[in-house]
């Protein structure tokens, strides 16, 4: 559980800075397009360096717009301050795209806190439903599948069942099979409760298996802190400066894009380890 946390509030903490930084461009661009309240009908004349110029009967203007060259020899509303004409945009100019990419800045990562954090409520309100302590016979194996290494309770039965479970270092020297006490969906192994990680399923788990022993050695020393659970999870902030790559061309937002996308990503990558209930042993 403390893994859990402990994820949940990098996560939180990386949207919380970059919905901060965010908000302060958002509020900047807002202030400068909130003085733009005069509205004409103007001239696209040139275009160069990124830049377009603008007239119109009352002024002129130059205008960042990139692309902005298939504009020339149009006409095109344009919003500007009647106290300073120079100061204007177009529709689609680099101000506007900016101000609303930075509104993304903000809203998305709210997304991403409110999703993560309503997941993990989910999870521990169904963790902690209780019913009548009932002993069963189970197995603790180990499935990896791609990139996640789990734990898994094997239920002996009629039917068999598994359990996705969060890792304890209890789980490394359990016996198979051992009973164990079952409270609802939490089984209680040595008097430590051992929390679901998923919900139960009646076939096989994908993935590589690894049985603990019957007799395992009391001796062995199990991972265990918060370290040991970031080496492992490590794995997953592989894939994150690839989506940062895909979200800064996908966005148009360059380094600064592909750097927010990267923490962003690396950020989720950690929590989806710890929510999926990743095993270091």
């Amino acid at each position: 559980m403390r893994h859990g946390l402990a994820a949940t509030g990098v996560v939180l903490f990386v949207c919380a800075v970059v919905a901060l930084f965010s908000w302060l461009s958002y509020s900047d661009k807002r202030d400068r397009l909130a003085a733009l309240t005069s509205r004409e009908i103007a001239d696209v004349v040139s275009y160069s360096d990124g830049y377009v110029d603008v007239r119109w009967p009352s002024g002129s203007a130059r205008v960042a717009y990139s692309g902005g060259d298939r504009l020339v020899g149009r006409k095109a509303q344009v919003a500007f301050d009647p106290a300073d004409p120079s100061r204007a945009v177009l529709p689609g100019s680099d101000l506007l795209v900016e101000t609303d990419r930075a509104l993304g800045g903000v809203t998305f990562p709210a997304a991403v806190a409110l999703l993560v954090v309503a997941a993990g409520a989910v999870r521990v309100l169904l963790a902690r439903r209780r019913g009548a302590p009932v002993t069963a016979s189970v197995r603790r194996i180990r499935v990896q599948s791609g990139l996640m290494v789990r734990s898994w309770l094997e239920f002996d039965g009629p039917v068999e069942r598994w359990v996705p479970v969060y890792y304890d270092p209890v789980l490394v020297t359990l016996p198979s099979p051992a009973p164990v006490e079952m409270r609802g969906r939490v089984a209680v192994v040595e008097g430590v409760p051992v929390y679901p990680s998923g919900r139960v399923v009646t076939r096989h788990p994908r993935g590589r298996r690894v049985d603990n022993p019957t007799r395992p050695d009391p001796e062995t020393v199990a991972p265990t802190g918060l370290p040991a659970q970031l080496r492992v999870d490590a794995v997953f902030l592989a894939p994150a400066p690839f989506v940062g790559v895909f979200w800064a061309y996908l966005d148009g937002s360059g380094f600064t894009g592909w750097v927010t996308a990267t923490v962003v990503a690396a950020a989720l990558g950690l929590w989806w380890g710890a929510f999926r209930g990743s095993d270091p042993s």
